[in-house]
């Protein structure tokens, strides 16, 4: 017995050094940003290596919230877009994920399966029809353009279906009893139990749409509807190299998504979860 524990307590100190270890070297990126977001421009691109910033400054930061930077600018965009891309995609995908998982009705599973075939197309190949599409409607240069080829995500659909066809019958077999349609029973019994995989999809929609960089890059030409991730790349060009700057913006630009994280990392980790439920 006390080998078998003794076996288990050493089973246990590998396993949590494997994880401190991995989970330092997935932290490296952000210790980076940090350090060279209050470093000046001869201490990040120093030959040597110093753990901290000899002097720290808050210059960084300050350029950024002052003078003509777009960074402000970009960041009330990403907010924007990332804001009313989740709402849409929620409601429509739960929409859509109730009606395949609940609603009978004839072909219903070709129209998952159709669902489904458009999550193997690349995104490239459709990306010229879109913006053709986008700039027949005059949406070029405008957030408009940029937010409503997202509104709609299958994935988002395919977990909404796989919950909903684990959802207790039992609850909305009551509702049809009280004289609710399908439509009563979802908005009155189903989403107010459907509050985790809401936020668990939710907080996973709004880190890809603040993260999104190429769409909204060919259509927001213009820096009035420059998103963040397009700001940023105007320190790093071809024209120009302001490190310190870009080091300080992507520490802007990061600290929503750390916030959103630690705030509803288990529901996130619900999502994961609720991908591989059964259908």
């Amino acid at each position: 017995m006390v080998a078998f524990r003794r076996r288990r307590v050493a089973r246990l100190v590998l396993l949590y050094a494997v994880l401190i270890a991995l989970a330092a070297v997935f932290l490296i990126p952000y210790y980076i940003i940090i350090r060279n977001a209050f470093s000046t421009r001869a201490e990040i691109t120093a030959g040597g290596w110093s753990w901290f910033p000899a002097e720290p400054t808050l210059k960084n930061i300050a350029a950024l919230v002052e003078g003509d930077s777009p960074i402000l600018r970009g960041l009330w965009n990403s907010f924007v877009v990332a804001t009313v891309q989740l709402v849409a995609q929620l409601a429509i995908a739960a929409l859509a994920g109730y009606g395949l998982a609940r609603i009978p009705y004839k072909h219903r599973n070709l129209i998952f399966v159709l669902f489904l075939a458009t999550m193997m197309v690349p995104s490239a190949v459709t990306f010229v029809p879109t913006f053709a599409v986008i700039a027949q409607f005059g949406w070029v240069n405008t957030l408009t353009g940029i937010i409503v080829p997202g509104l709609f995500n299958v994935f988002m659909v395919f977990i909404f279906r796989q919950f909903f066809l684990d959802f207790p019958q039992e609850l909305e077999e009551a509702g049809r009893l009280d004289g609710l349609g399908y439509w009563g029973t979802f908005v009155r019994i189903v989403l107010p139990n459907s509050g985790g995989v809401m936020v668990a999809l939710g907080a996973i929609g709004f880190i890809n749409s603040w993260n999104a960089f190429l769409w909204p890059l060919v259509v927001g030409q213009d820096e009035s509807t420059w998103t963040v991730q397009v700001a940023m790349s105007t320190y790093l060009n071809s024209y120009k190299i302001n490190l310190p700057g870009l080091f300080a913006a992507s520490l802007l630009s990061v600290l929503p998504l750390i916030l959103l994280f630690f705030v509803f990392q288990r529901y996130i980790v619900q999502g994961v979860k609720f991908s591989g439920s059964k259908g």
